[in-house]
């Protein structure tokens, strides 16, 4: 029954880590770098939706209605005034100013809110769904059902869209997306947007179900970059079935074997698959033309 129950809330977390490992991977499929600062920034929307929710008494995904514009206005901000005027050596640079980025936002919030633990509190928070003899946390499931519906859409907009037809085109070959006439300097600024107001969503999600200070931003990078990586850098697809994967797994040892070894496992599976298909599971071989 316990090991179930692991699999099932290795499910419902699994989510909306695919949420915010989604952003991450649109944006290196887009702009061709790993933006680093996504854990910072998922931080940011963390300590946003604290600050909302205990100044003004609003429910955590109410903040997400002031909290995302917000967010996404300001990945299309670093887009524009920090990405674009890069024009030699693009892709390290790109790679340095992401760095750049989330050391500013990380000392800019250990300044306003110190380095004590903080956690965004509301009603529901402690309570549980129970199913049979199974109780599961109800903010697992309300923040699992918000991370769906959003990935929904984002598949929607992805394939169903004339932007999302600019977006795969300009994901697969940039030089021949921009000869056809497609803005790739727009795509890019609207996709950086998406992927950092997804991590306000992401943000919120974390600092309901975590306890968080301004360095946790490092635990989160490296848990979504194994997401990704183990996916395949570009594939949303690949993002959520390896976060879910990942999950499951890490659940399931911590409780059959060690809650240590819950953690380990999750990278030595990494180690594993990337020896036999170092692209990762949906990855594809080769390099895009630029």
């Amino acid at each position: 029954m316990l090991v179930l129950q692991a699999i099932i809330e290795g499910v419902l977390v699994g989510g909306f880590y695919a949420l915010m490992a989604a952003g991450l991977t649109l944006v290196f499929g887009v702009m061709d770098i790993v933006n680093f600062a996504i854990g910072a920034l998922i931080v940011l929307g963390a300590y946003l939706s604290y600050s909302i929710t205990t100044h003004f008494h609003i429910d955590p995904f109410v903040s997400l209605i002031f909290t995302t514009p917000l967010m996404t206005a300001l990945g299309m901000f670093i887009y524009v005034f920090l990405i674009k005027p890069i024009k030699t050596n693009k892709v390290v640079m790109s790679l340095l100013t992401m760095f750049a980025v989330a050391t500013l936002i990380e000392g800019i919030l250990d300044i306003c809110y110190n380095s004590g633990f903080v956690q965004i509190h509301a009603s529901y928070i402690n309570n549980s769904l129970r199913i049979g003899k199974l109780n599961f946390p109800l903010i697992y499931v309300l923040s699992f059902l918000l991370s769906a519906f959003l990935l929904s859409c984002l598949y929607l907009v992805t394939y169903r869209t004339k932007f999302g037809r600019s977006l795969r085109a300009s994901m697969q070959n940039p030089v021949a997306a921009r000869l056809v006439g497609i803005d790739t300097d727009r795509v890019s600024m609207i996709t950086l947007g998406i992927g950092i107001g997804l991590a306000a969503i992401g943000g919120m999600i974390f600092g309901t179900t975590n306890a968080f200070n301004a360095s946790s931003s490092y635990d989160i990078i490296s848990r979504l970059l194994v997401i990704v990586i183990l996916g395949g850098f570009g594939s949303v697809g690949g993002a959520l079935v390896a976060a879910i994967f990942m999950l499951v797994i890490q659940d399931v040892v911590a409780v059959v074997w060690s809650p240590v070894w819950g953690s380990t496992a999750f990278y030595m599976i990494l180690m594993l698959v990337l020896l036999v298909r170092p692209q990762g599971l949906f990855g594809k071989k080769g390099v895009r033309a630029q």
